[in-house]
């Protein structure tokens, strides 16, 4: 049987992000993961499909908001990661409660972990895809929520320590 390369990044246990942004009047959201590249400053790093309408949005805003995933969000991450914001307000259409930003226009999402308010640095053009490297310049948690992780195609709630 041969292997498909593809799947080999399913094997990496990863964090569920719902990224949001606003340029405007206009906005979008998807799912996403995202990898911190320093803890101070906090740089966060995250990829996003040249052709996606979230791309379009992160490049005329420069911003966007990085709201981890709550173990109460897998039927919106998996929404999100479904529908294409070009086409359809996913606000909208999937019934996402807003929280405004303290730093930036780009709106949290209501019920999430934690919301990431980051501004982009610099950008790498990677094949299909843009790599964005951003800082955080404002967040919050809340500490009664659980956050979620996803390997090989399914979703986990990081509910109890292992160690």
């Amino acid at each position: 049987m041969k292997k498909k390369m593809s799947n080999i990044a399913r094997q990496v246990p990863c964090s569920v992000v719902l990224l949001s942004v606003a340029s405007g009047k206009k906005r979008d959201a998807m799912t996403a993961t995202c990898m911190f590249v320093s803890e101070d400053p906090a740089y966060f790093v995250v990829s996003v499909a040249k052709s996606s309408y979230t791309h379009q949005l992160i490049e005329e805003a420069a911003e966007f908001c990085l709201n981890i995933a709550s173990a109460g969000q897998v039927k919106l991450a998996k929404a999100l990661g479904s529908s294409h914001g070009a086409k359809v307000d996913k606000f909208a259409k999937f019934k996402i409660g807003v929280e405004k930003s303290l730093a930036i226009a780009s709106p949290g999402i209501k019920g999430s972990y934690a919301f990431l308010e980051c501004r982009v640095i610099t950008s790498y053009p990677v094949g299909k895809y843009t790599l964005y490297l951003a800082e955080a310049v404002e967040f919050r948690v809340d500490e009664k929520a659980v956050p979620l992780a996803w390997l090989s195609n399914r979703y986990f709630s990081l509910e109890n320590p292992a160690g």
